[in-house]
């Protein structure tokens, strides 16, 4: 099979976020250099969804608005594992979990509760063919107050921290990340109301790169 004919898998990211305006700060790390997809490259946790995460039964669902946004393309049952799956993987490789209780366990299990209610999801992109890998990837946004544990990870992510906006627009971003940055700061900056037919930007594969439509 070529990679030219590889088929998009699910995939889910967490932007999470601290502050506000010439504070705000986002949480990013490095992917190292023996990653097969965008190796060298800062980006937000995450990672393919898990024939696990839709088993998992979160504490709080997802609000009924984004619910709705995500259901424009995936089943109530796979938006809901697009959401576990974004929690999982911040916390795999960040070590902070945004679900119900108090304690923070070794590693992700499944009676972990995630709180889905805490989540907005603001884009949507898909893998250029061709690529070693390709993802269909929802990305969510959260307030990292609602998180708790202390930063370290499975390692996947190298420099794992916190870096302010202007820190983090200087460096030498994929297209992608920084355009879902440009996103994520316009809600975070100016929050919406909850809003089932919020249009909801979309990075496809086509002839024209940079480009972008909503669903």
């Amino acid at each position: 099979m070529s990679q030219r004919s590889l088929r998009p898998v699910d995939a889910s990211s967490l932007i999470l976020y601290r502050g506000r305006g010439a504070s705000l700060e986002i949480l990013v790390g490095l992917r190292g250099a023996n990653h097969v997809f965008v190796p060298n490259r800062v980006v937000y946790p995450g990672g393919r969804v898990d024939s696990t995460d839709a088993r998992i039964k979160p504490a709080a669902p997802l609000r009924a608005d984004v619910a709705a946004r995500l259901g424009r393309t995936a089943s109530e049952a796979r938006a809901r594992a697009l959401a576990v799956a974004a929690v999982r993987e911040l916390f795999e490789e960040t070590g902070l979990l945004l679900a119900a209780g108090d304690d923070v366990p070794d590693r992700w299990h499944p009676e972990i509760a995630p709180r889905l209610d805490t989540m907005d999801y603001i884009f949507r992109a898909v893998t250029p063919p061709g690529r070693s890998r390709r993802f269909n990837t929802r990305f969510f946004l959260a307030a990292a107050d609602h998180v708790r544990g202390e930063l370290g990870g499975d390692g996947e992510l190298e420099n794992l921290g916190w870096l302010g906006i202007d820190a983090l627009r200087d460096l030498p971003l994929m297209w992608i990340t920084r355009t879902v940055l440009d996103e994520a700061q316009r809600l975070i900056d100016s929050p919406p109301p909850p809003d089932p037919d919020r249009p909801i930007p979309v990075s496809l594969p086509r002839r024209e790169p940079g480009k972008l439509r909503f669903e």
